[in-house]
């Protein structure tokens, strides 16, 4: 018990000192206008989203831009009114599409964007965005202007998640965290570095980029698309990862095995499918999240005080998080069980992928596509 509490204490050390600074929970970007605004193609894929859709495209529709902007909306095989109801907003600018059967070896959220770029006209920028996004109408100049500001050639930002129901107040802030320490943003927006990823609900391309990498064609396969998608336009451009005060998801999860389902869709796909991994994962959230309770409340002597040691940094580096959902310090130490949740979530989704149930969204399954 010595060896891994003291063990758990050095993994804490290090990811407080040395891990990108994941927890403070930042950047976010102010809003701005660029100076001279490009052409913008907003492309929105939509699979049965008609509760959320009408607000979604009106608040895209009131951006306050200079520039051009047009918008398509994919409908991506939907079963319900979407289609309709985006066809009976009036704006000359909107464009719906009908997608057509997704051909195999392409992921559906993909081959819905890739339809969308095909239809679309010269532009300059391209930003891809999920159906049950509200948007300020600032957040597209905000966008352009960091875009050319910095140069990036992709600017993504992890929009403001829902947090109202009582397991989004327990597991949804805990989600941003893990995403924040698999994928540091201060690594990620480092150019010196390989570390990539993006947040699928806002992501800001120049269309040169996406020539450059051969279109969405060169990541059709992967189902953790905003990741994929950073990694091949990071190997020769810039790109730029925050956090969004200028849009929302409206999407909820009501209860816990909401959020459980969508954690088992992916989670053994991040792995690679691979039972190497998921074993090391599985030893790795232990020995970080689940060993320093343990030594704290039954260890003795030098177990104790590393697993108390740990168990404080680990509340420590959640308070940023907890602050940006406004959630109180005291969820901070049950950090621990909402470990264990998540983790119970990807083994769960190798067990479903181990006997063929594979990976299913929407009443589409995805047996056989990648990453």
């Amino acid at each position: 018990m010595n060896t891994l509490a003291v063990l758990s204490l050095l993994i804490w050390l290090y990811l407080l000192l040395a891990h990108g600074r994941f927890w403070h929970s930042g950047p976010e970007l102010t809003a701005a206008r660029p100076v001279a605004p490009p052409p913008v193609t907003v492309i929105v894929p939509a699979r049965d989203e008609a509760p959320l859709i009408a607000q979604s495209l009106r608040s895209l529709l009131a951006q306050d831009y200079a520039g051009s902007l047009r918008f398509i909306l994919v409908n991506d095989g939907s079963t319900d009114a979407t289609g309709s109801i985006a066809r009976s907003i009036a704006d000359p600018r909107l464009t719906v599409v009908e997608g057509q059967p997704r051909p195999t070896g392409w992921s559906g959220k993909l081959w819905a964007v890739a339809q969308g770029l095909d239809a679309a006209d010269a532009t300059d920028f391209v930003l891809l965005t999920d159906a049950d996004i509200v948007h300020d109408r600032r957040h597209i100049a905000t966008l352009v202007a960091h875009g050319e500001r910095s140069g990036c050639d992709l600017v993504s930002e992890m929009v403001a998640l829902n947090c109202a129901s009582r397991a989004e107040h327990a597991l949804v802030p805990s989600f941003v965290f893990f995403f924040q320490l698999l994928y540091p943003f201060d690594w990620v927006n480092d150019p010196l570095r390989a570390t990539a990823a993006a947040a699928g609900g806002t992501i800001l391309i120049r269309m040169r980029a996406l020539r450059r990498i051969g279109g969405v064609q060169s990541v059709r396969d992967a189902l953790i698309d905003d990741v994929a998608l950073a990694g091949v336009v990071k190997r020769g451009g810039r790109i730029w990862l925050g956090h969004s005060g200028l849009a929302r998801s409206m999407r909820s999860y009501p209860a816990a095995i909401d959020i459980w389902r969508m954690v088992s869709r992916t989670a053994y796909v991040q792995l690679r499918r691979s039972p190497l991994l998921l074993l090391a994962t599985t030893m790795a959230m232990i020995l970080t999240f689940l060993v320093p309770p343990y030594a704290a409340l039954l260890g003795h002597g030098v177990a104790r005080w590393c697993g108390w040691l740990a168990w404080g940094a680990m509340a420590a580096a959640y308070q940023p998080t907890l602050h940006r959902f406004d959630r109180s310090v005291l969820w901070a130490p049950l950090l621990p069980a909402v470990a264990a949740f998540y983790l119970a979530a990807t083994i769960n989704s190798a067990v479903n992928h181990h006997f063929g149930r594979g990976v299913a969204w929407k009443g589409r399954a995805y047996q056989g596509v990648g990453v």
